[in-house]
């Protein structure tokens, strides 16, 4: 669905340019995105394509077919961004722990989409600025963001088709077998609406594979390898099996664990993802750094 508006060029905006007019004339679309949206095609100068730098004359038609999209209602803002690779298709990221991926209420600002409307204004052409898969606001770690309609497309075919690979480093409560394979159905918990859950039946295939890399004291680090996607999957999954991961307030419980330093976060990172690229065909693997807060802690886990 397409938001299409016209205006007829007075006297006082003569011999503006277009984008600059524009900007003017709309605030909620700033210069630069103005640029990107006429270079798209999406603007017309008395029914014709046209350029940023067109030149205005009195009298001129000019209309445009704005995407009815969310990016259009967010404000741009430069939030820093931990880039691990970029090109005219992709752009890959180490998220940050405490980032939100998209806004909603409680979040209206401060989220991964704003900082892609700063960094890039392509993002503000395509739905959902590019965004192809998220990550719950503390957990860190690599994501893949779609710089065109045609990557956007083909990325979200591949992580239907489960034909990506996405690792997780989590920390977890207790003494978890060496390996295994966590297959149920997920859903809307039956009471607590805001939380997901192992169902019986009526929910979605969620499988996770994992791995114990570290056992310490009271905790340890596993390798999680999920086929499925599902909202919260591994906390749920985790928690299923008795071993919560560490600090996650709403899938973990109360311990009497001491650990060298409470986290304020669930210890959970995306640590690789692997996709093909959209345009080359060519099989891609980026592996994401752990952040300082489960850095630290682990290195302290394992110097006791």
């Amino acid at each position: 669905m397409s938001n299409q508006h016209s205006l007829s060029v007075d006297r006082v905006s003569a011999k503006k340019r277009l984008d600059a007019f524009l900007a003017a004339e709309v605030e909620k679309i700033s210069r630069s995105q103005w640029k990107t949206l006429i270079e798209k095609g999406l603007v017309q100068l008395n029914g014709a394509s046209c350029k940023p730098n067109s030149k205005l004359k009195k009298g001129d038609a000019v209309c445009w077919t704005i995407p009815d999209r969310a990016p259009l209602t967010a404000i741009p803002e430069n939030i820093p961004l931990h880039i691990l690779y970029e090109d005219n298709s992709v752009i890959v990221l180490n998220k940050a722990p405490g980032m939100v991926v998209h806004p909603a209420v409680g979040n209206p600002s401060g989220t991964l989409l704003h900082g892609l409307l700063f960094h890039d204004p392509v993002f503000l052409t395509l739905e959902r600025a590019g965004i192809v898969h998220r990550l719950d606001k503390d957990t860190s770690g690599v994501m893949v963001v779609a710089k065109s309609e045609k990557a956007l497309a083909e990325l979200q075919r591949q992580f239907k088709a489960r034909e990506t690979e996405k690792d997780y480093l989590a920390l977890v409560w207790g003494e978890p077998l060496k390996s295994g394979r966590i297959e149920t159905l997920l859903g809307r918990h039956p009471v607590h609406r805001k939380k997901h859950a192992v169902l019986k039946a009526d929910g979605r295939e969620a499988i996770s594979n994992f791995q114990c890399l570290e056992q310490f004291a009271e905790c340890a680090l596993m390798q999680v390898k999920i086929e499925t996607g599902r909202t919260h999957q591994i906390r749920v999954h985790m928690a299923y099996i008795r071993h919560p991961i560490v600090g996650d307030m709403v899938y973990g419980r109360s311990r009497k664990q001491r650990l060298p330093v409470n986290p304020e976060r669930q210890m959970l990172h995306a640590k690789k993802l692997s996709f093909t690229h959209p345009e080359s065909g060519k099989r891609l693997s980026f592996e994401a750094p752990l952040f300082d807060d489960m850095s630290s802690l682990l290195d302290m886990l394992r110097n006791e």
